[in-house]
């Protein structure tokens, strides 16, 4: 047993929150004891605090607001779900919170307050100074999802005659450079970006050369409007720790840096998997009951619709299932098998539309390969169910329509599954939003009409 709170390991050996530490820190906030509870948590990195919070009930969360005051390190909140940190915020004071925004960075800056109400948001920064108010309220402006949202507006730029001891005694010191940073930028007169030069090679440099003498060209540069998967795919492509932002001017006004582009890879595979599952792109665990159903709702709607068109396909051959009761018995298995089969393909193809290996170049060739997939796998299964199904019910006409049905859906699962993302990535919608849902129309349907409609010919 641990005498000491402080001597608590806050992560277990797989890497979750202990469950001794969670103990401690929830009795804490029970007992109302602030002397125990701020030691516990003062240190925490803002990651691991985030966690703790975002388990906690409801009414312990606002105790644990309540009890830490305006000690709270607001910087968690950049690691906060939103609707718990918008609960956070309705606790405290709108002076406080200016205050305390002004010493994050830039980007988490705009983080917080791009979830507000424009309401909220406007009586915030009104306690801000205002040159400071108007390099948030222009981030703001930045479309949703844009490099303008992502990026610091705070970095290092220098002219290119600068020599290299020169700079170094800028950075050295001047107080209102960023805290952390890759690389220095160079600029002419007009803040035009002319390229870059990494701190290693600015440390390990003579100190009487120019910098423009060590600056690599300014090729690779995101643009502010430029939406941030986009900028994640450079920063992958080209194995990026920071890239500058210019604008339509091509005058250098940010940079977007590694740390946040890690959070737009996690948030972009996140909302890819929501969607595909029918889920909200944004909900999360703290999410209420209802916010939840309400997000849910639409899609299990439209499921219902088609499942009810699934069903009028069977209904269309109830007079031969009477004749054949064993029809009812196996057509499931012909429908979920293109289903499982069709969803394997979606999901490599949404893959690669994401992250731009689909191309119209290979995309015959990926589509023959599916085709050949799919074939190859109906016929090995057609050939299981078909041995299975004779051995069942001692029909051999029945093995071979279950074996021909399986086939066929096989092959158009493999078909739909790669041309329904691609076919709605072209109309401009995201191919994970509805794929599943009419992938799941398309092997029901074709499913049971290819087994119903064989059987119906060829059995009765």
């Amino acid at each position: 047993m641990v005498t000491n709170l402080l001597e608590i390991e806050i992560r277990d050996e797989e890497e979750r929150l202990s469950a001794e530490f969670i103990d401690a820190v929830t009795l804490c906030i029970e007992d109302n004891d602030v002397a125990r509870l701020k030691p516990l948590v003062v240190d925490m990195h803002d990651a691991d605090l985030a966690d703790f919070i975002e388990i906690l009930k409801p009414a312990t969360r606002l105790d644990f607001f309540r009890l830490m005051g305006t000690g709270f390190d607001f910087s968690v909140l950049t690691e906060l779900d939103e609707s718990i940190r918008d609960e956070l915020i309705e606790l405290l004071p709108n002076n406080y919170i200016a205050e305390e925004l002004r010493e994050l960075d830039s980007d988490d800056q705009i983080h917080v307050l791009e979830d507000l109400d424009q309401e909220e948001a406007a009586e915030i920064l009104a306690h801000i100074p205002v040159y400071e108010r108007r390099v948030l309220e222009r981030g703001l402006d930045y479309p949703e999802d844009s490099a303008g949202r992502l990026m610091q507006n705070s970095f290092i730029s220098v002219p290119p005659f600068w020599s290299v001891d020169r700079v170094m005694a800028f950075i050295r010191e001047d107080e209102n450079l960023p805290d952390e940073f890759f690389e220095i930028f160079i600029t002419d007169a007009n803040f035009h970006y002319l390229g870059s030069v990494p701190l290693d090679v600015l440390v390990r440099s003579s100190e009487k050369i120019t910098i423009e003498k060590l600056m690599d060209d300014g090729d690779l540069t995101v643009n502010v409007l430029d939406d941030q998967e986009e900028v994640a795919l450079q920063f992958e492509r080209y194995n990026l720790i920071s890239a500058p932002v210019i604008d339509e001017g091509e005058r250098l006004v940010g940079v977007v840096t590694i740390d946040d582009v890690v959070d737009v890879i996690r948030e972009e595979a996140e909302e890819d998997m929501s969607l595909l599952a029918g889920v909200g792109a944004d909900e999360s665990l703290s999410d209420t009951v209802i916010s939840t159903s309400k997000a849910r709702f639409v899609w299990l709607f439209v499921n219902l619709l088609t499942a009810i068109l699934a069903s009028m396909v069977i209904g269309m051959f109830d007079a031969t299932i009477e004749q054949m009761v064993s029809l009812a018995v196996l057509m499931p298995i012909v429908a979920s098998m293109g289903g499982n089969a069709g969803t394997q393909t979606m999901t490599v193809t949404v893959r690669a539309i994401a992250t731009r290996e689909l191309t119209a170049y290979n995309m015959l060739r990926v589509v023959t390969r599916e085709i050949l997939v799919g074939g190859i796998n109906g016929i090995l299964f057609a050939i299981i169910i078909g041995v299975v199904t004779y051995f069942w019910f001692n029909s051999l006409g029945l093995s071979v329509v279950i074996f021909v049905a399986m086939i066929l859906n096989m092959l158009i699962a493999a078909l739909a599954g790669i041309l329904i993302p691609v076919s709605l990535e072209k109309l401009g919608a995201d191919p994970a939003l509805a794929s599943s849902v009419f992938l799941t129309t398309v092997t029901d349907v074709v499913g049971f009409i290819a087994f119903l409609s064989l059987a119906s010919a060829f059995l009765l």
